[in-house]
């Protein structure tokens, strides 16, 4: 077996150190390995769409998913940003359920799909693996509860203050100090619930402030420090 393929199975690969199925058996996970189908996703395509009814989870090997619902309004909310080592459509699948929640991708991707028996058979003789997935299901719904929190209490130039520290935290930055994730500015108004106007208003009022700055596409964090002081400021 040449390396790379190697790297790539399931019991060997790295990234399911970052996630529920780091806690299966070996045996499992060759199980898992043998059944799984490794996808290349281009940037923009859709991974599921909302009301879907999946066959199994799809586990992040590279890139990042945007996971966003459909609002009564007829615009698309981002919920969540999903990336190397999440698992997307878990919830779904264990709950029996169609997915209340499409994956786009926000950048080129390569993700495993496991068939659906392959999760659900471990859940039912692996306590720790069972332990683990309600884990991360008790996670999600923090996260939920989190958005929902900021939405209420923070104004809409502060959600997209903290959005953008979340970005940084969560994927880096380049050389010049820009995110190496950069929204577009749809998606930017989408994840903070707001309209396109009202965040390209916003993000240019943070510019002038000298809280961050743009370069084309690009956008950096000039100061943490006092954007997060900002952000605290009720």
């Amino acid at each position: 077996m040449a390396q790379n393929e190697k790297a790539k199975r399931c019991e060997n690969c790295i990234v399911r150190q970052f996630n529920s199925l780091g806690a299966m058996s070996k045996e499992e996970l060759k199980h898992v390995s043998n059944a799984k189908i490794t996808k290349k996703i281009k940037k923009g395509d859709i991974i599921f769409e909302e009301g879907e009814r999946l066959n199994g989870v799809f586990c992040i090997r590279a890139g990042v998913s945007k996971l966003s619902k459909l609002s009564s309004n007829g615009k698309d909310q981002i919920v969540k940003l999903a990336a190397k080592g999440d698992v997307i459509g878990q919830r779904s699948v264990i709950a029996d359920e169609n997915v209340d929640l499409k994956a786009t991708a926000v950048n080129d991707m390569e993700v495993c799909f496991i068939p659906k028996d392959r999760i659900v058979t471990p859940l039912k003789s692996n306590p720790k693996f069972t332990m683990e997935v309600l884990k991360t299901l008790a996670s999600d719904i923090k996260d939920s509860n989190d958005v929902i929190l900021s939405l209420s209490q923070k104004n809409v130039k502060q959600r997209i203050a903290q959005a953008l520290l979340y970005l940084e935290e969560h994927y880096g930055v380049d050389d010049d100090g820009f995110l190496k994730l950069n929204l577009t500015r749809e998606d930017l108004a989408s994840l903070v619930g707001t309209a396109l106007e009202s965040c390209i208003r916003n993000v240019s009022a943070l510019k002038k402030e000298g809280l961050i700055k743009i370069s084309g596409k690009r956008t950096g964090i000039v100061d943490n420090a006092a954007l997060e002081r900002f952000i605290e400021d009720f």
